[in-house]
């Protein structure tokens, strides 16, 4: 496994991870456009990818403009192998060397996303319409949980 940064031209293999995914599936293509995702890679923030045999299988993008984190998937055929979780302390640890404003998220409810955000230290603060958490993670929540789990 080679963990990197994002650039544009992964854009293309990012989009197959993401459209694979059985949980928060996209519902409109229209939301999620190649030039909407390069600017959150170059302008607005930053993105990781892991990469197996020359294939993307996760990929993770965090803005510094709304503090929030864009992106975290991995490709089905690869969850379990621990890809997520250093997506998560890549971009997490870059963001909290950038800012020390506290960063949030939204996830749909009773998804494997939910229970892995509140074992990384995430702290639920709204729940949005029928389906959706709000969670928020301060750089000193981030810290402790990080120094727990090394």
């Amino acid at each position: 496994m080679i963990y990197r940064e994002a650039n544009p031209s992964d854009i293309k293999q990012m989009f197959i991870v993401r459209y694979a995914v059985k949980e928060n599936i996209l519902l409109s293509t229209d939301l999620v456009t190649t030039e909407i995702t390069a600017d959150y890679l170059t302008r607005r923030g930053k993105g990781w990818v892991c990469e197996i045999d020359n294939h993307i299988t996760g990929f993770s993008i965090i803005d510094l403009i709304d503090h929030s984190v864009w992106a975290l998937f991995i490709h089905p055929e690869h969850e379990g192998k621990g890809i997520g979780r250093k997506l998560h302390e890549l971009m997490l640890d870059w963001y909290f060397t950038k800012t020390g404003k506290t960063v949030w998220l939204t996830t749909d409810q009773h998804t494997r996303a939910e229970s892995f955000y509140r074992k990384a230290g995430w702290t639920e603060v709204e729940r949005i319409g029928l389906s959706e958490i709000k969670f928020e993670l301060t750089a000193d929540q981030w810290q402790q949980k990080k120094n727990f789990y090394n």
